[in-house]
């Protein structure tokens, strides 16, 4: 057996077992912690957060408490709360380019806090990405408004006892941590055998014209491509442990956590919300453009800055001249 294939194993399942673990300290108590908050019945209290901004994405006052939902908890949650409202496709339509950008936040943020971007400033840009994108589209196609919801908030919520309620998060906790965990071991596996083997650097040089495309380096490319396909919860660990042994610039990592923050998940998520009869079109392009456009505005202003300090940097140099030939 040729030792760069066993040493590529040994190392990707040492590193998998490192990066699960780690993750599981921070999923556990986040996810139980949420599943408290709706027990509790807050979360489905809180919507009056967001209702005064409602009219800003062109939704109804009853849509705030799914985006309420998958702010904290994820899509699943979110689609539930939809399917027990009166909406329309084109308000469930908004409704779901706000979520594909703005959800499961505080686990997320936490992930990308870990890999270079501070976890408030990833909400927060998310958050407001998720407003940009939501009116723009909502200016596109105009969504009719439906009467309002007459589905209460607390014929969503039902009391239930608390050991049944722990019943109920570990049956959906516990899958989940065994779908991360199959995704995470084989990946980390292929990902050493690629480092052994010299693979890694003529996938990015593959896809190099996608990230230039994007406005990212390729030396983000393998971070890009985990958190396009497997999301920032899933792919976590990898994204986390990439960050820690490789050197990004804190520039190459903003753009990056910008772009993954708008944009990630790209098979999974969107697909979650097809069965409610929403085009593929608004599932897909709205956020993957948003992700492009934030990242050359970034490069505009990071150019602009830098020939604004060239200008004074000359115009000190030109002063400072001047003054010693007098």
């Amino acid at each position: 057996m040729d030792i760069r294939f066993k040493t590529g194993i040994q190392s990707g399942i040492k590193r998998g077992l490192s990066g699960y673990l780690w993750l599981l300290k921070i999923l556990t108590p986040i996810s139980f912690g949420t599943a408290l908050l709706v027990y509790s019945g807050w979360l489905y209290k809180i919507d009056f957060l967001i209702e005064p901004v409602m009219g800003i994405i062109s939704l109804p006052a009853s849509a705030a408490l799914p985006l309420i939902i998958g702010m904290f908890t994820g899509i699943y949650g979110a689609i539930g709360a939809m399917a027990a409202l009166p909406l329309t496709v084109d308000q469930m339509t908004l409704i779901a380019i706000f979520l594909l950008i703005s959800h499961n936040l505080i686990q997320e943020s936490i992930v990308q806090g870990q890999s270079g971007l501070n976890p408030f400033i990833a909400a927060g840009f998310r958050l407001m990405a998720s407003f940009i994108v939501t009116a723009i589209v909502a200016f596109i196609i105009d969504p009719e408004h439906s009467e309002e919801a007459v589905v209460s908030v607390d014929s969503l919520h039902k009391a239930i006892p608390f050991v049944e309620m722990l019943r109920n998060w570990l049956i959906d906790f516990l899958p989940l941590a065994v779908k991360i965990f199959t995704i995470i071991m084989p990946l980390m596996v292929v990902m050493e055998l690629m480092k052994a083997f010299d693979l890694i650097r003529h996938i990015v040089k593959t896809i190099s014209p996608i990230l230039s495309i994007m406005g990212l380096s390729r030396a983000t490319g393998v971070l890009w491509l985990t958190a396009a396909c497997f999301g920032l919860a899933y792919g976590a660990a990898v994204i986390v442990d990439e960050t820690k042994n490789n050197t990004f610039s804190k520039d190459e990592l903003i753009r990056l956590h910008l772009s993954i923050g708008i944009n990630h998940a790209m098979i999974e998520d969107p697909a979650l919300f097809l069965p409610l009869g929403i085009a593929p079109f608004w599932l897909w392009i709205p956020r993957l453009l948003a992700a492009i456009f934030t990242i050359y505005l970034i490069n505009l202003i990071n150019l602009v800055r830098k020939l604004n300090a060239d200008r004074k940097s000359h115009a000190d140099r030109t002063c400072h001249k001047k003054l010693c030939n007098h």
